[in-house]
């Protein structure tokens, strides 16, 4: 008995001309109308032409990477394809999973992770904070690291990904002290990463007050199938619950690695990384290797995902 679970990718796996091949998919264009109209931009051309470094930018890369995440989900059930028992998402991506789920619409959506990623950024000024990926690792070393290191400041774990890949933010002194008391303790790499701002760190409190306050304003709908969020790996279905684990998220940690154990033990059988990229696939294959694991990302993995799934 297949049970099948969602997930939607966040920041970082966004590309220039990432939904051209859905150009002559109708249900595509027509969400990417939705998110114009919601806007008041051209997301869609931005999307398709670039330039890369304006749809890198925080405010654009948002709604850009939940539009994308989305409309493909949208082009799957068009297709007929069943809705999951489950979805979650990663950072980011957690709101295209309560889209999906029909807690969110898409032109709330959207709208709601330009707020986010503008509280993100003015949260704290650029230069201040930074963010890196440290390799080989376990979480008590991790957190140890990030004791020894703070000197006063913020640096902390604050995306736990898959087995020895863990990403750490704060203050910049403090995460590069970090990455070299890390490399004395064994990481095999330990690299800043080229972010504007320390995502999901608690120096994102700020952003969480700004996100409380438009969630104060936006209608949700509870959900169809369950979510799995980021801050709690809980799945309340309590609109106020599902809005208090929104905001904090912005300044808590992305427990993925627990979001996807806990998928298997309420007996998944398949996640669907739906949206651009491929990044989740491969950090489900290194926390649960016996996971059976799809993409879609554009109609041709579709296709294989519905056949896979149908059989």
């Amino acid at each position: 008995m297949k049970k099948i679970a969602f997930v939607f990718p966040g920041q970082g796996s966004q590309s220039v001309g990432m939904l051209d091949v859905w150009a002559e998919n109708s249900t595509v264009q027509a969400a990417i109308q939705v998110a114009n109209q919601a806007l008041g931009q051209d997301l869609g051309a931005l999307i398709a032409n670039g330039p890369d470094t304006d749809l890198n930018l925080t405010t654009n890369t948002q709604p850009a990477m939940l539009l994308a995440a989305v409309a493909m989900f949208n082009a799957w059930t068009e297709a007929g394809g069943p809705m999951p028992d489950l979805v979650a998402g990663h950072s980011l991506g957690e709101y295209s999973a309560l889209t999906a789920s029909g807690v969110l619409k898409l032109a709330d959506a959207v709208k709601l992770v330009r707020i986010r990623a503008n509280a993100m950024q003015d949260a704290v000024p650029v230069g201040v904070g930074a963010m890196a990926a440290v390799l080989n690792l376990d979480d008590a070393q991790i957190r140890q690291v990030c004791a020894d290191a703070s000197q006063g400041q913020v640096v902390e774990p604050v995306n736990f990904n898959a087995p020895g890949q863990i990403v750490i933010a704060g203050h910049k002194e403090a995460v590069e002290r970090a990455c070299e008391l890390a490399k004395v303790a064994g990481a095999r790499r330990a690299v800043l990463l080229p972010v504007s701002a320390p995502f999901h760190s608690s120096l994102l409190e700020p952003a969480a007050q700004v996100l409380a306050q438009a969630l104060h304003h936006v209608e949700l709908d509870s959900p169809h199938v369950p979510v799995i969020n980021n801050v709690d790996v809980a799945w309340p279905d309590e609109i106020d619950d599902i809005k208090s684990a929104l905001a904090r998220q912005a300044y808590h940690p992305v427990r993925w690695v627990e979001t996807i154990e806990k998928m298997r033990d309420l007996g998944v059988t398949h996640i669907v990384e739906c949206g651009p990229g491929k990044v989740l696939s491969g950090l489900i294959k290194r926390i649960d290797k016996d996971m059976v694991v799809l993409s879609i990302n554009d109609p041709a993995s579709l296709e294989l995902a519905l056949n896979s799934l149908q059989n």
